[in-house]
């Protein structure tokens, strides 16, 4: 797929596919058979890697193999299952492409499809989790954090997922709104009084979903924040 042409040819015949197959049944034709046979090649070359960070690496130069596909398949998808495109997903999230891969959830959660075998949780689990992981890692941060964590909030709201894993989400957020980092701790004196509060009711519901989510020292300064600011009355 190294010409226009064949882009072109790919991305038509992968939304034709995608069209072709109901909810509940599995994407078939040549374009998903040919990117399952990719997908299987490219997983076979991970498995030789050791090192995380070079797979990562890896992963970002094998996913533009599966762009047209992507592409394809999301604007003619019908639900049916894909392997490729709930793989692909997790891929980038890996890689840090958020967008794309949270355009692949959306259509995911919206048909119910499920994640291959290897992946052992559901798939509003392991957005959260993903999503949570990366803010606290540094991964995500700034304005591309509150984005990613809003978007994966609402887009899994009405989805069973663990206390504990929501907790660690709404922390996520409370922090992302403070500007808290693993390298920067902010000072919260200085914080916008609106902020404050947002965050202070993020961090309130992790602690209420799980005590040990590790919000009440941050929770105890957002409060002498709060209560310094300015009366309105």
């Amino acid at each position: 797929m190294n010409t226009p042409a064949k882009r072109h040819k790919m991305r038509v015949l992968a939304e034709l596919a995608a069209k072709a197959a109901g909810p509940g049944e599995e994407v078939r034709g040549s374009a998903y058979e040919l990117m399952l046979a990719q997908l299987a090649e490219h997983k076979r070359t991970l498995r030789k890697i050791q090192s995380t960070e070079r797979k990562i690496e890896a992963k970002a130069k094998m996913l533009p193999d599966f762009e047209e596909y992507v592409t394809g398949a999301l604007e003619g998808g019908q639900g049916a299952h894909d392997l490729v495109l709930t793989t692909l997903m997790v891929w980038y999230f890996d890689v840090g492409n958020w967008t794309r891969g949270l355009e692949i959830a959306a259509y995911a959660l919206a048909h119910g499809l499920v994640l291959p075998d290897q992946y052992d949780r559901a798939l509003p689990t392991l957005l959260i989790d993903e999503s949570a992981t990366a803010a606290a890692k540094g991964q995500l941060v700034g304005d591309e954090a509150l984005r990613v964590l809003a978007e994966v909030d609402q887009l899994t709201a009405t989805h069973d997922a663990p206390d504990q894993a929501r907790a660690k989400l709404f922390k996520a957020i409370g922090y992302a709104l403070i500007g808290k980092t693993p390298t920067h701790e902010p000072d919260i004196t200085t914080l916008d009084e609106t902020k404050a509060r947002m965050a202070m009711e993020k961090l309130q519901r992790a602690h209420e979903l799980f005590a040990q989510v590790g919000v009440k020292k941050d929770m105890e300064r957002l409060e002498r924040r709060i209560k310094a600011a300015p009366s309105t009355n």
